[in-house]
């Protein structure tokens, strides 16, 4: 009996062995399983990661773009871009298309998102797509009182625009101005300032659309500007109307929204086109440029046509000359075009009544 139970006992100890030996790849296996079902529940969006050079393929057009609109150098734009998002592969690029790390500000009405920056938990802007963030961005700077001396530089003067930048706390860096100045210069962005392609530099093949995938709603934009000469006045582009042209075919050629056109010529809607006609392609200045002090008035002229002469706000142009908006001046009035009029010149305008001497 003993010797029989040892048997079972040992013939026992085998067949346990055999069952845990058999569940082990089960239970391994069911693991696994587990474990695929956990993660497929948590799965994370993968983001391809753009190196430099492939991000100023994808993008330059909307530099460029928002140069013709805005007036800030396109070499600036970018660098800021690449600086900012790390060439758009910051976690705020690629979750929120926000390439320039702009935050919310009390102004910004649109959808949000929380970043550690600066601080902890800081709120950032966040758009729809990476052209929104471009557009934002030009408004941002345009907008911005303490911005507004930078459009009295050249469009090609990046060195002073990235140092300008700096002055005016876009970033708290000590070397933001340097990076971009580098930036800009190691990758040739100055090129774009002068509207000429950087494309030659790239291969044909293109990776444009599974970045739009990635990153949702990339727009691409080419330029043309073959119709028409774009010539600067007081650091302005403008185009002259020529036969043929309309408000919307002058909008589409130069890629700007429809009320852009009217907005920056100061004209309504319902405005006729005429063939000569000059037109503004980025916002009028508040004074014209250094060496048009003031303007002597010809026949036929008005306040609006001496405003576009110059490239100045015409509101501006009214409060430079105390005079009521809506009126006109006399021919052979001095208009002042860069600084206030004083009151010795007010003096000097106010006709004498005849026959009074100052004696009662």
């Amino acid at each position: 009996m003993n010797i029989i139970f040892t048997v079972v006992q040992i013939n026992k100890k085998k067949m346990t062995k055999k069952v845990i030996l058999l569940l082990i790849p089960i239970l391994i296996a069911s693991c696994k399983v587990q474990q695929v079902q956990r993660s497929s529940k948590n799965t994370k969006t993968t983001y391809v990661s753009i190196e430099r050079k492939e991000y100023i393929k994808l993008y330059n057009n909307l530099a460029i773009k928002e140069m013709k609109r805005s007036g800030i150098p396109a070499s600036i734009t970018l660098a800021q871009a690449m600086l900012e998002s790390d060439n758009g592969n910051s976690t705020l690029a690629q979750k929120a298309n926000n390439h320039f790390g702009i935050k919310c500000h009390n102004s910004w009405k649109g959808p949000k998102v929380f970043h550690d920056d600066d601080k902890r938990n800081e709120c950032f802007r966040k758009y729809k797509s990476v052209y929104s963030s471009y557009i934002d961005h030009s408004n941002f700077i345009a907008n911005g009182n303490r911005y507004q001396f930078l459009f009295d530089f050249p469009i090609t003067d990046y060195k002073s625009w990235a140092k300008g930048l700096q002055k005016a706390g876009y970033a708290t860096s000590r070397t933001y101005a340097t990076l971009l100045i580098k930036i800009i210069e190691d990758n040739q962005l100055y090129v774009f300032d002068k509207g000429e392609s950087f494309s030659e530099n790239y291969s044909e093949e293109s990776n444009s659309d599974s970045q739009q995938v990635v990153l949702d709603d990339v727009d691409n934009f080419t330029i043309n500007l073959n119709k028409h000469t774009v010539k600067e006045l007081n650091r302005i582009d403008y185009i002259i109307v020529k036969g043929g042209d309309t408000f919307e075919s002058i909008t589409e050629e130069f890629g700007m929204l429809p009320f852009e056109i009217f907005k920056y010529n100061e004209l309504k809607q319902s405005t006729k086109i005429q063939v000569g006609l000059l037109l503004f392609l980025q916002p009028k200045r508040t004074k014209a440029e250094v060496g048009s002090e003031f303007h002597i008035v010809k026949e036929e002229e008005t306040m609006y046509s001496i405003s576009q002469v110059y490239g100045i706000k015409i509101k501006s142009l009214y409060g430079k000359n105390l005079m009521e908006e809506g009126t006109e001046p006399s021919v052979g009035q001095k208009i002042w075009l860069r600084k206030i009029k004083s009151y010795s010149d007010v003096i000097d305008e106010t006709p004498a009544i005849e026959g009074f001497d100052g004696e009662k």
